[in-house]
C-alpha cells in the first residue's frame, strides 16, 4: 500500500530544480502523493501543469492549507527540491520542523543527511517521526566493487543519457519501460538518483553519493539484481547529469558498471548554457554523441527531446532536423509517445520483437 505524503518545492515545481517533486507528481509507486507545496502556483493540478494532463494532485499554498483541504495529516513530507548548493535555509529547516511538529515522517534525496544533524534528530526524537535520507550510502561494508559480473548479463542494457543535467532523462526512461511493458515485454528499470528512489524503484543507488572506487560496482551489482532476480527481456538505466559536463562524473560509472548495449540521448535543444552554470555553454549533439560512443564503445540509437521553452512547431522541425542529420529516429515522448524508440529497439534486437510477439499470442 502506499504511503501518503505532500512534497514541498516552494517556487521550484515545475522548474528544474523541482524536478524530484516534478518525478512524484508524474509517476510515484512508492508514496501516494496527495500535494505539492508551491505558492507560487497554488490551486493548480499538477499533471496538467507539467503535462496538460490532469492527474488530481492538487498544488497547495501552504503546509496547512493542505491539511485542511487533505482533511488529515499524511504520513510522510518530501523535500521535493535538487538545489545546487544541496543545503537547506534557514527558513526550510523550519518548514521541516513543522512538518515534524504536525506528525509527519520527514523524507529527503539532498546530499545533506538529517540523520547526521543534531537538530534534525532532536527534534525528529521530540515528535516521535522519523528521518529518511534516501540518498545517504549504504555502509562501506555493504556497497560493491566493479567484479565483472555484468559481462554475464545477456539482456539487452539500454541507458538513457543527456547532454545536460535536468533534462528528463529519467522520465523518458520511466515512459520507455512503460511503453516495452505494454508491448508484452519483461522491462526493468535501474534508477541512478534520489528521485527513482523516491518514485519506488526497486533496482539502484544515487551513484553520485558514492567515492568513485564504488560506483561503477554498486551500478554493476544493480543491473544483475536486476537481470537475476527479474529475468528481463530488456533493462533500462537512468542516466545523471552529462558525460561530457566537468562537474559530474555519474555518466562515468553508469557507463562503465552497466555496458550498455546501446544509448538513448536526451537533449534540450533551446537551452544555451548547462543548468546552473550560466557561463558554460551547451555542447552540440555532434559532440556529445562522439564522446559518448568513444568512450563507451556503444551506439547513440534515438534522440529524445526535452521541449522547454519551444512551441509545437519547433518540435517537430527539430525532430525532422536531428533525424534528417543524425540519422537516427527522434522523438520527444511526453508529447509522441515511444512508439519511435520501441520500433528502433525492435530493429536493432529481434529478440526483443519475438518475445513480444509471443506474449501478445500467449494472451490471446
Amino acid at each position: 500500500m502506499s504511503m501518503k505524503a505532500l512534497v514541498y518545492s516552494e517556487n521550484e515545481f515545475g522548474k528544474l530544480d523541482g524536478k524530484v517533486a516534478n518525478g512524484l507528481a508524474r509517476q510515484s509507486e512508492k508514496y501516494d502523493i496527495l500535494g505539492i507545496i508551491d505558492s507560487s502556483k497554488a490551486g493548480l493540478d499538477a499533471g496538467e501543469y507539467l503535462d496538460g494532463i490532469k492527474n488530481g494532485i492538487l498544488v497547495f499554498r501552504s503546509m496547512d492549507e493542505a491539511i485542511e483541504k487533505i482533511g488529515y495529516v499524511p504520513e510522510f513530507f518530501i523535500y521535493g527540491i535538487a538545489p545546487l548548493s544541496a543545503y537547506l535555509d534557514d527558513g526550510q529547516r523550519e518548514i521541516m520542523f513543522f512538518a515534524m511538529e504536525k506528525g509527519m515522517n520527514i523524507v529527503s534525496g539532498l546530499p545533506e543527511y538529517f540523520t547526521d544533524d543534531e537538530e534534525f534528530v532532536q527534534k525528529a526524537k521530540e515528535y516521535d517521526v522519523q528521518l529518511i535520507d534516501v540518498r545517504k550510502p549504504p555502509h562501506r561494508k555493504d556497497l560493491h566493487l566493479f567484479s565483472g559480473r555484468i559481462i554475464n548479463v545477456n539482456t539487452p542494457v539500454i541507458t538513457v543519457l543527456g547532454t545536460d543535467c535536468a533534462v528528463g532523462k529519467r522520465t523518458t526512461a520511466l515512459k520507455l519501460v512503460e511503453a516495452l511493458r505494454q508491448e508484452g515485454l519483461k522491462a526493468s528499470f535501474v534508477t541512478t538518483g534520489q528521485t527513482g528512489l523516491l518514485q519506488g524503484s526497486k533496482f539502484g543507488i544515487a551513484v553520485d553519493v558514492l567515492t568513485t572506487g564504488y560506483s561503477t560496482g554498486e551500478v554493476e551489482n544493480a543491473v544483475v539484481n536486476a537481470y537475476e532476480q527479474e529475468d528481463p527481456d530488456i533493462i533500462v538505466v537512468e542516466g545523471q547529469g552529462s558525460l561530457g559536463h566537468p562537474a559530474f562524473t555519474s555518466s562515468v560509472a553508469i557507463l562503465r558498471g552497466a555496458m550498455p548495449n546501446a544509448i538513448i540521448l536526451q537533449h534540450p535543444p533551446k537551452r544555451e548554457y548547462r543548468c546552473d552554470f550560466s557561463n558554460f555553454p551547451m555542447p552540440t549533439l555532434e559532440s556529445e554523441i562522439e564522446l559518448l560512443e568513444v568512450f563507451s564503445k556503444s551506439k547513440v540509437i534515438a534522440i529524445t527531446i526535452n521541449h522547454e521553452d519551444m512551441t509545437d512547431i519547433e518540435v517537430q522541425n527539430t525532430i525532422e532536423e536531428y533525424e534528417y542529420k543524425h540519422e537516427v529516429p527522434t522523438t520527444d515522448v511526453l508529447k509522441f509517445g515511444c512508439e519511435k524508440l520501441i520500433k528502433q529497439l525492435f530493429n536493432i534486437f529481434p529478440e526483443l520483437q519475438e518475445s513480444a510477439s509471443l506474449s501478445c499470442r500467449l494472451q490471446d
